[in-house]
């Protein structure tokens, strides 16, 4: 109905063995970060092409870059078409996949990208 995509950011990806930070907002979650606000736990190990099959089971959702050891996909949301961008690393130094979640446009996002992490960890908890 609606579209509030925004523009894809140019900061995404891995450098250095790191997502991109969050950017101070509550509409982001980071396992890589140290504020606590968008802090979260790193996803169980788990192999980029199962991981793949786990965020493409979800609804509108885009895979737009796939390597060995990295995802990035964006969501859309229902309604209004707030497009939400993911990225996990797969972290074989720590044996996780780290992951980042963040909304594009606006400041709040009522949970939902921590709410979409978990849903993800419940679906590769489940598998294993």
């Amino acid at each position: 109905m609606f579209n509030f995509s925004g523009t894809r950011p140019n900061n995404l990806g891995v450098k250095n063995g790191k997502l991109a930070p969050s950017p101070g907002t509550p509409n982001c979650v980071n396992s890589q970060s140290s504020d606590a606000q968008s802090k979260i736990a790193p996803l169980p190990m788990i192999s980029i092409a199962d991981l793949k099959k786990v965020v493409q089971s979800m609804e509108r959702t885009t895979i737009i870059e796939e390597t060995n050891d990295y995802l990035y996909a964006e969501f859309k949301t229902p309604l209004m078409g707030y497009v939400d961008d993911v990225e996990f690393y797969l972290d074989n130094s720590e044996n996780v996949v780290h992951v980042r979640s963040a909304s594009r446009l606006g400041k709040s996002d009522l949970g939902l990208n921590r709410k979409r992490v978990e849903e993800i960890r419940s679906k590769i908890e489940s598998k294993n």
